[in-house]
C-alpha cells in the first residue's frame, strides 16, 4: 500500500497543466471497439484507470499502445481483432467504467459478458437503468455468478426514458445504439461534458448522434461499414482543475492552470468567489489566488451537471473546514461521499454528518496526522488537508489518488508543495 508524506504549511504558487478528463477517457476508450478500426486518442491522462482499461481492451483482443505528441500523451487502439469474450474479473472489479464494454461489445457483436464492475465505494450505483436501455433495444440481459450477460440477434432503436439522470446509463445506451437499426431516443439523459465528448468521438467515426449536452439524445443507427477509426483529443479534466483551484484557495496561494475549459468549472468558480477567492479566466487558462484572508462560509448542494459536481465536494469540504462561520454541504448524488470526514476530524476539523448533509464549523487551523483514504476524491481531500495543516500528515491508500489524478505528486511539487511518496 502506498502512502503520501505531506509537510503542511505550504502556499501553492505557480503554473501547472491539467490533463485529460478521466471520465471522458474511460468512455471513449471502450467506444473504439465499435468501429473495428484504428483510432488515435490524444490528451489521455496517464492514470491507473486508463491503464486498467488498456488491459481490458487487450483482454478482448484489441491492440493498444501508448503514444506521445509533444506534451500530450495518447493511445492508439486497433479494435479490428476484438472478440466478445468475457473480460477477467480481476480487471473489471478495479473500476466502475468497465461496464461500458457491455454497450460497446453488445453494439458491435450482439453479445457481451462482463463481470459486475468495481470502483470507489461511495454508495449504491445500480445498473438497472443500463439494463432497461439494453432490453428496450431488444437485448436479453441476465446476471449469473456476478457476470452480466447480454445477447441480441438484432438491436432496434427505441425511445428510452431514464428514471433517474444517469451518466453511466446514458453512455452505455449511446454505445449500444450506434449500430442498432433505426432511431434511439434517450430522454432524461445526462448532460455532463464527457457525454458530449463521447458523442464527438462517435460522430468523428461516422456515427449519427445528436443532442448530447441536452436531456434528449438521438442516435440514428448506422451500418458497420459506415464506421471507421478517428483521431480525437480528450477534453481537459475539470475535476482535476477544480481540485487545484480549491487547493490554491485553501493554502492562500496563487495558481494558474493551463489546458482547461472555464465553462465546465463555472459552479466551482462561483463558490470560490463566494468564499472570497479571486478567479480570472482567459481562454484556456484559469488563475486562482487569495488575498490571505480567511475564507467565508458557504452552503453547497451537489447536483448533476451543470450543478456543483459531487467529485469536487470532498476537496471543498477541506476548504470550508477552515472558513469563518458554519457551512452546510448537502450531497444528493452518492450517499457514501462523507467517508473522509472521520479522517478529517482526526486532523482537527469540526464536521458533523447527518445522513446526506455535513455541518462544517470552521476552525482556525488543522494539525497533521496519519489518515487513510477510502476512495479517489477522499484521497485528494486528505492530501489537501495535509497541505493546509501544521506539521506532517501521512495519507494512506494513496493508490486511490493514482486512479484519477495524472502525475499528481510531481504537479504538487512543481507548485511548491512538500510531498513525497512512500511505499
Amino acid at each position: 500500500m502506498s502512502r503520501l508524506i505531506v509537510e503542511g504549511g505550504c502556499r501553492l504558487s505557480g503554473t501547472t497543466r491539467i490533463g485529460g478528463r478521466k471520465n471522458s477517457a474511460v468512455a471513449v476508450i471502450p467506444a473504439t471497439i465499435l468501429c473495428g478500426d484504428t483510432s488515435r486518442l490524444e490528451n489521455i491522462p496517464h492514470i491507473t484507470d486508463v491503464e486498467v482499461y488498456k488491459q481490458l481492451l487487450e483482454s478482448v483482443g484489441a491492440t493498444v499502445s501508448w503514444t506521445r505528441n509533444g506534451c500530450s500523451q495518447g493511445l492508439e487502439v486497433c479494435s479490428k481483432p476484438a472478440q466478445p469474450v468475457q473480460v477477467p474479473y480481476n480487471l473489471a472489479k478495479k473500476l466502475r467504467a468497465s461496464y461500458y464494454l457491455i454497450g460497446a461489445l453488445l453494439g458491435r457483436f450482439g453479445e457481451a459478458e462482463i463481470p459486475l464492475p468495481g470502483g470507489c465505494d461511495i454508495g449504491l450505483r445500480p445498473i438497472d437503468q443500463h439494463i432497461k436501455g439494453f432490453e428496450a433495444l431488444g437485448a436479453e440481459v441476465s446476471m449469473e455468478g456476478g457476470v452480466v450477460r447480454a445477447r441480441a440477434k438484432r438491436l432496434v432503436g427505441a425511445t428510452i426514458y431514464l428514471d433517474v439522470v444517469s451518466v453511466g446509463a446514458t453512455i452505455n445506451i449511446m454505445l449500444a445504439a450506434v449500430l442498432a437499426d433505426g432511431l434511439t431516443v434517450i430522454e432524461n439523459a445526462a448532460k455532463e461534458p464527457h457525454v458530449v465528448d463521447l458523442a464527438n468521438y462517435l460522430n468523428a467515426c461516422g456515427a449519427k448522434v445528436q443532442g448530447a449536452g441536452t436531456d434528449v439524445i438521438r442516435v440514428r443507427g448506422v451500418r458497420p461499414h459506415e464506421l471507421h477509426g478517428a483521431s480525437h483529443a480528450i477534453i481537459p479534466d475539470e475535476i482535476e482543475a477544480a481540485t487545484f483551484m480549491i487547493a490554491a484557495s485553501a493554502t492562500h496561494g496563487d495558481v494558474t492552470l493551463e489546458n482547461v475549459i472555464p465553462r465546465h468549472l463555472a459552479p466551482v468558480s462561483a463558490k470560490l468567489e463566494e468564499i472570497g477567492a479571486n478567479v480570472y479566466e482567459n481562454g484556456d487558462l484559469v488563475r486562482v489566488w487569495t488575498n490571505g484572508h480567511r475564507p467565508r462560509s458557504v452552503h453547497i448542494t451537489t447536483l448533476p451537471y451543470p450543478g456543483f459536481p459531487t467529485d469536487a465536494q470532498q476537496p471543498m469540504t477541506v476548504l470550508l473546514a477552515t472558513a469563518e462561520g458554519t457551512s452546510v454541504v448537502t450531497e444528493t448524488i452518492f450517499e457514501g461521499r462523507f467517508k473522509h470526514v472521520q479522517e478529517l476530524n482526526r486532523m482537527g476539523t469540526r464536521i458533523r454528518v447527518d445522513g446526506r448533509t455535513a455541518l462544517i464549523e470552521g476552525v482556525n487551523g488543522l494539525s497533521g496526522a496519519p489518515v487513510q483514504a477510502s476512495d479517489l476524491r477522499a484521497a485528494a481531500a486528505l492530501v489537501l488537508a495535509g497541505l493546509v495543516a501544521e506539521g506532517r500528515t501521512e495519507v494512506g491508500g494513496i493508490e486511490h489518488l493514482d486512479r484519477g489524478y495524472d502525475n499528481a505528486v510531481a504537479k504538487l511539487q512543481g507548485l511548491g508543495a512538500r510531498v513525497s511518496r512512500a511505499d
